[in-house]
């Protein structure tokens, strides 16, 4: 088994990767390296990896203790960041990587920001520091390519109405349809690690893909990161749930021109052409709050937070009594400027 730590070649010390610049980063003498150039001025490989038989720190010699699913951490003694090698090589590397672009004290401004813009939530919320913990993590993601042949059939009709003489008729004319629709989905996202909850990764998207990279280690060093607990397979019926609302949208698109329309049946044969294996940035913030403890999420890219806050129940029934009183209000104008009245 490998562990990879990027030493600076200047001074020696662990490089990590600047989400800010992104350049792999030694913040002990400030030396950047370009990550896609992958050289240093002299024309040399600047990332080397450290071989060694068993989990250990190459910079204190402590041993690092991780789960299988683990593929960067950081050492527990000396705070030195590692990738663990022989886990994302072979079949468990990625392809594809959309790095950090908001650094930990970006994402722990915006975080607070946040929480203090929620209009329901306790106002002692964000009165004093409730983080318990923040950690960015890379988390493994499938991202498909479906192909769909879809065959659809229904019924659909056209009314006319007209009026002749002293008479009005209404003519109504019956349709069988018919539609045949090839439908491609590329870049499906779905998280791939069982720590994560599938709910709280899908309310991150959109992912910027103009941002993705060739997946390199030195874009995880200093950043936890999982490999994926789930093949593409296995998590191919999430993927085809996922497009299955996009598909029934397009299949009601495609008709028009008539009056009223059903389908009586739909056959839908779905083919995964591709899928890629991709790391995620997503900042995971574990919050306490009156002896509950909350998790709440951010897009690494985007700062897009998301999670479920604590409520206020006095806050939400002033709110919910407020907007009562308003449509009550606002009936009773209604009312006073059909009728002419007076409120």
């Amino acid at each position: 088994m490998n562990v990879i730590e990027y030493k600076c070649p200047n001074c020696g010390s662990g490089m990590v990767f600047d989400s800010e610049k992104g350049t792999l980063t030694c913040h002990s003498c400030g030396r950047q390296d370009n990550i896609e150039q992958n050289l240093d001025p002299l024309g040399q490989q600047a990332f080397q990896a450290d071989e060694v038989q068993e989990y250990h720190c190459t910079s204190c010699g402590a041993v690092i203790i991780a789960d299988v699913e683990t593929a960067a951490t950081m050492c527990s003694f000396c705070g030195s960041a590692v990738v663990l090698g022989d886990r994302l090589s072979g079949k468990l590397a990625p392809s594809l990587v959309i790095p950090f672009s908001i650094s930990k004290e970006q994402a722990m401004q915006a975080f607070k920001k946040w929480c203090k813009n929620g209009l329901l939530t306790p106002s002692g919320f964000m009165a004093a520091n409730r983080i318990k913990g923040m950690t960015g993590v890379y988390v493994p993601f499938w991202l498909y390519e479906l192909h769909n042949k879809v065959d659809a059939y229904g019924h659909a009709t056209k009314v006319r109405t007209y009026t002749r003489g002293d008479y009005r008729y209404t003519e109504t004319e019956h349709f069988d349809i018919y539609r045949g629709l090839r439908l491609n989905y590329l870049r499906v996202p779905i998280d791939a690690s069982k720590k994560m909850d599938d709910e709280l990764m899908d309310r991150l998207e959109p992912f910027p893909y103009d941002k993705l990279k060739s997946f390199k280690t030195p874009y995880l060093a200093g950043y936890a990161a999982e490999k994926y607990s789930y093949t593409e397979t296995d998590l191919l019926p999430r993927a085809q749930d996922k497009i299955r609302q996009y598909i029934e949208e397009s299949i009601s698109s495609s008709v028009s021109g008539y009056t009223t329309f059903h389908f009586t049946d739909k056959q839908i044969d779905t083919r995964m052409r591709n899928a890629e294996y991709c790391m995620v940035p997503v900042w995971m913030f574990q919050y306490d709050y009156n002896q509950k403890s909350y998790t709440f999420a951010m897009n690494g890219q985007t700062g897009k937070v998301v999670g479920k806050p604590p409520l206020s129940a006095g806050k939400v029934i002033a709110w919910f009594a407020g907007v009562t009183s308003f449509s009550f209000l606002l009936l009773k104008i209604i009312s006073w400027a059909m009728g002419g009245g007076f409120l």
